[in-house]
């Protein structure tokens, strides 16, 4: 046996060939997973055909959950399938739930002999992951596929591996979201940061608060580019929502390809939205309007008790269509203008012995904390809720660079790695020249593929609380879905790898080479993305 690393030479032909989808061409089409798997192993010689007419071997519910999300696929490119409990002499997938050895809930291993292909994993997690690693070495339609005797042991580096997404700046329907579930699935990444409030737009229906979508899903005009002064709207009305049926349905999508969703609701700031829709949570009379402008507005929520009430209200029916562990609030670029100049807000401070309104921004993050562990989840919020002091049990989001993540761990709380200089994709990718607008930097898809989420500086005994990383999908400029896809793509293949792949198995200049088949199977999906030079 010998490592599949040996093999990387004939990649060049592999890029050359496999335009064309015959028997042949994509013999070697293996070679191309991303993320890269831990280990592979191949022998000299040996190959198993696999083509139309195949058999998939599952009993167990969850072997039979993942042989018919495989069979879903294999009706896609045109191959007739059949599942049964028993194995024929060749041409068949086995999937078997069962023990491999490893603590990882998440790990699997796939085997190919002569005969057929063998998937074990000790539940429904790894069974998927192993399908996606198989679904990347079948040809792209109905013809047979010739593939190598080998055997994939793998699992992932980091447990959190996730991709946001601002539907707040522009909505996108929920045929998008889950098309976005689709290719977060695809490449393993399984924590869907989904940003629902902002002052630009509020976009999850709370029954309570009819007038949050009735009124704050709704902005007269957006700005047009970034004619901020003077400002310049483009008179067009922008606004929906997702009902909590829809919700329903999307978070249902997501858990069948191992994905958990994560809310956001956006609390004291960025708030504008539910501002103009309940004036009377604001620290001024008001009046508010949703907002048609970027950037950080001055107007955040009042800490009364009015606020409280309402904000815990909308987070009882949130945490009932959401049943993972997170929630996250937010809690980022909220000035203290409008705390200083309130009555009500240095009451609070007084009350409560805080030395300023940064403790005052600590006390009402820790006091939604306290709520949501009442409800039994945890919370997470970017790492400004570490000024004035970090709620109890919080989890951190470190996006101004790592210095937060790094304070959060050494703190002893868990952080996600999300600095805007390698993790934000709504930077320019290349260019800017011929590209798109975008907010600003420059991020590479090798500024993505290079990142090392665990920070020098850490302790081996902090360096645990490292969860993983996630990239940030703001939509300020993404008007459209193709937009939001060139954007991500092929960007969330390199960090796909970085968050799965252990750093000794990635390789760059492999990496670039595997995007040739990559693009392919982008173009089957009919993904829009960016061609790297």
């Amino acid at each position: 046996m010998k490592k599949v690393l040996l093999f990387f030479s004939v990649l060049a032909i592999v890029a050359s060939s496999c335009q064309s989808n015959s028997y042949e061409d994509l013999a070697l089409s293996q070679i191309a997973i991303v993320p890269q798997p831990q280990s592979i192993e191949t022998t000299e010689n040996g190959t198993m055909v696999i083509s139309s007419g195949l058999t998939i071997v599952a009993v167990k519910e969850e072997e039979l959950k993942i042989a018919n999300y495989l069979k879903d696929y294999f009706a896609e490119i045109n191959w007739t399938v059949k599942v049964k409990e028993d194995a024929p002499s060749s041409n068949f997938i086995s999937i078997q739930q069962k023990s491999i050895g490893s603590d990882n809930i998440e790990a699997y291993v796939l085997s190919i002999s002569q005969k057929g292909i063998q998937i074990e994993a000790a539940n429904g997690k790894g069974l998927f992951y192993a399908v996606q690693s198989l679904i990347q070495m079948l040809p792209l339609d109905g013809e047979a596929v010739k593939l190598p005797v080998m055997k994939i042991k793998d699992e992932p580096r980091f447990a959190y591996r996730g991709m946001h997404l601002d539907v707040a700046r522009h909505f996108f329907p929920v045929e998008f979201v889950k098309k976005y579930l689709d290719m977060m699935a695809f490449y393993k990444m399984n924590n869907f940061h989904w940003h629902l409030t902002e002052d630009q737009g509020w976009r999850i229906e709370i029954k309570q608060y009819p007038k949050l979508t009735e009124v704050g899903s709704v902005r007269k005009e957006t700005m047009v580019e970034k004619n901020f002064n003077p400002y310049v709207g483009d008179g067009i009305p922008h606004g929906g929502f997702y009902t909590q049926e829809e919700v329903k349905e999307i978070v249902a999508y997501a858990m069948e390809r191992q994905i958990n969703v994560i809310p956001e609701i956006e609390m004291p700031g960025h708030s504008l939205a539910a501002l103009a829709a309940y004036p009377e949570l604001g620290c001024t009379p008001g009046p508010f309007e949703v907002g048609t402008i970027w950037g950080v507005n001055k107007n955040i929520y009042c800490p009364s008790e009015e606020t409280f009430t309402f904000l815990e209200n909308v987070l009882s029916e949130v945490v009932e269509l959401f049943p993972g562990q997170y929630i996250h609030i937010g809690g980022d670029e909220a000035p203290k203008d409008r705390w200083k100049e309130s009555a009500v807000a240095q009451a609070v401070i007084k009350r409560e012995g805080l030395k300023d309104e940064f403790e005052l921004q600590s006390y009402f993050i820790r006091r939604i904390e306290k709520f949501l562990i009442s409800k039994g989840k945890k919370l997470i919020g970017w790492d400004e809720i570490l000024e004035g002091g970090l709620a109890p049990e919080a989890t951190v989001m470190s996006w101004r660079g790592e210095a937060g993540g790094i304070e959060a761990a050494e703190q002893g709380h868990n952080v996600i790695m999300t600095p805007n200089s390698v993790a934000y994709f709504d930077h320019y990718q290349a260019g800017p020249e011929g590209e798109p607008l975008a907010i600003g930097g420059f991020t590479t898809l090798q500024d993505v593929y290079d990142y090392e989420p665990i920070p020098a500086e850490l302790s081996k005994e902090h360096q645990k609380h490292v969860l993983g990383a996630q990239a940030n999908v703001w939509t300020e400029y993404m008007k459209t879905t193709d937009y939001v896809e060139y954007m991500v793509f092929p960007r969330m293949l390199a960090l796909s790898e970085t968050v799965w792949s252990q750093p000794e198995v990635k390789d760059w200049a492999r990496f670039q080479e595997k995007l040739n088949w990559q693009m392919q199977l982008l173009d089957a999906r009919n993904v829009n993305y960016h061609k790297p030079n």
